[in-house]
């Protein structure tokens, strides 16, 4: 039945592509735009209370994030705050020293020093690379859009309690994971969920999770860690070249799967090689042009967390009142920093260290570099853009909005605020969007390829099938349009909380041990 479901969408898809006399631009949205809305549709009734209703209902997947957040904050001591300079010496490998005096705990016939495939910091900038993307630009813009300034202040909120769960999560990624007799890793959700709900008996139950995960995250690194960054990517650069004609985004989308095509055949190892170099090098480069902004317009700074802090409690934007910008704020900032998707896990896992949590301390920064930092200067740099003078309303229908009398979406109101401010900013933000974009699809890659093996087997032809469609979905969110693509998107990305969250509350009593293990051997 599944095999005559699938059939029957993949030539829906090409028979609407070859059947119509247009553009392959065109041909590919038309195609692609109804299988989005089946999945999105699929996934709203597997996982009830996913979709987003607002002024309505706080859906039940913001009570599993904020909540789970919440609860693991507390249960480990605020350890987002009181453990965040341990995590910065961790990442900077002052104890790695460690890892010659002990053996991991489900490795132990094998030398500490060749358990795993990277170092802390390249695990770091691999995971990084996935979730700073363009959430961080068109997904701030759009959820200012919709929900007006308030909806920073969620994110934010949303981003510092996200950092306890990525400490969960990432620890539990290290301690489960499996290394083959090559020395290559195999860990993620997939496998805590299996093996860690066995050892407390649940074994179908564990199988049942690790499955829907690794399901989810195949869909979610198509949509959300391919598609989405590719149809940003792109329609950027139509914008700023003013490229014209029914086949340009197809084209450069063929571009853009041949680089990132090149890459992703090496494994983990060269894409955390291109990753640390890629990531802090844009990062840098994007955060310094924020401030010069923000910095160059200091007056209006307080004016904006005014905002931001005023319109949290008391929305002005009309998305249907203090639960509509609440749930707006979060839903980005879930999308931005994935704390709670479990999807970092997968390349934390691939980390030389002898102690899980090593890496679960690593990982905490991820939310607070993606969302707190990052988001919240994009953000800042939006709303002094709007200022005084209203440039545009915020409100706009699905974050639309209406910039000198053109419809302007996602990452162009970020390029109309930073061309307001820095000369040939237009060609700079342009290669900070393809470049974050790049940088995103090629983490998400291993996150899906891992997930996809979990599942097909760890065979060579395994391996080629799941990248060959992977790079097809390039071309597809290339050609597509922003709303069936974010709509795809969100859906995955989204619905991989519900398997990673259940689990994450059955097992966060092992982390607490494996965090005890590593402060006692640091002290």
């Amino acid at each position: 039945m599944k095999i005559k479901i699938s059939f029957f969408f993949l030539f829906l898809f090409f028979n609407n592509i070859f059947s119509q006399q247009k553009g392959l631009d065109e041909k590919i949205n038309e195609a692609f735009t109804p299988v989005a809305n089946w999945w999105g549709n699929l996934i709203l009734h597997t996982f009830p209370g996913s979709k987003f209703i607002f002024g309505s209902e706080i859906p039940t997947i913001i009570i599993l994030l904020v909540g789970g957040a919440l609860f693991f904050t507390i249960f480990f001591g605020f350890i987002n705050l009181r453990y965040f300079p341990i995590s910065i010496k961790t990442v900077m490998g002052k104890y790695d020293f460690i890892n010659k005096k002990s053996k991991i705990n489900n490795q132990k016939d094998k030398p500490t020093n060749k358990s795993g495939e990277v170092t802390h910091f390249q695990a770091l900038a691999t995971a990084v690379s996935g979730t700073v993307g363009n959430g961080n630009i068109a997904g701030v813009a759009l959820a200012i859009a919709i929900g007006g300034p308030g909806a920073t202040f969620w994110m934010i909120l949303c981003g510092i309690l996200g950092m306890s769960t990525k400490f969960v999560e990432c620890t539990l990624g290290v301690k489960y994971r499996e290394i083959n007799n090559q020395g290559v890793v195999f860990g993620g959700p997939m496998y805590y969920l299996s093996k860690g709900l066995k050892e407390k008996g649940f074994v179908q139950f564990g199988k049942i999770l690790a499955i829907s995960f690794a399901l989810l995250c195949v869909g979610a690194s198509f949509g959300g860690g391919n598609a989405a960054q590719s149809n940003q990517a792109v329609m950027q650069l139509v914008s700023s070249f003013n490229l014209t004609g029914g086949n340009a985004r197809t084209i450069i989308g063929i571009i853009m799967m041949i680089i990132v095509g090149v890459i992703i055949i090496g494994g983990i190892k060269r894409i955390a090689s291109v990753t640390e170099k890629i990531v802090p090098f844009m990062a840098i480069l994007y955060v310094f042009a924020c401030l010069y902004i923000i910095l160059t317009n200091y007056s209006y700074v307080d004016d904006a967390f005014e905002m931001i802090f005023t319109q949290a409690f008391n929305p002005q934007a009309g998305v249907g009142g203090l639960i509509g910008v609440l749930i707006t704020g979060f839903r980005r900032a879930a999308f931005s920093n994935e704390a709670g998707a479990g999807s970092a896990s997968i390349a934390h896992s691939a980390v030389i260290t002898s102690y899980p949590a090593s890496e679960g301390l690593v990982a905490l920064l991820e939310p607070f570099i993606d969302t707190v930092v990052i988001c919240t200067m994009t953000a800042l740099v939006i709303i002094i853009f709007n200022g005084d003078n209203t440039i545009f309303n915020y409100g706009g229908v699905n974050g639309i909005v209406l910039i000198d009398g053109k419809e302007v979406e996602g990452a162009g109101i970020t390029a109309a605020a930073f061309s307001k401010y820095i000369t040939y900013s237009g060609p700079f933000l342009t290669c900070a969007v393809v470049l974050f974009a790049i940088s995103t699809m090629i983490s998400w890659s291993y996150y899906g390829l891992q997930s996809w093996m979990y599942i097909f087997g760890k065979s060579k032809i395994s391996d080629l099938t799941y990248k060959i469609l992977f790079l097809i979905f390039i071309v597809i969110g290339a050609a597509a349009d922003m709303s069936s693509v974010w709509t795809f998107a969100d859906a995955m990305i989204l619905a991989l909380v519900f398997p990673n969250m259940i689990g994450l509350f059955f097992l966060f009593p092992k982390v607490k041990s494996e965090l005890k293990s590593f402060i006692n051997e640091i002290k």
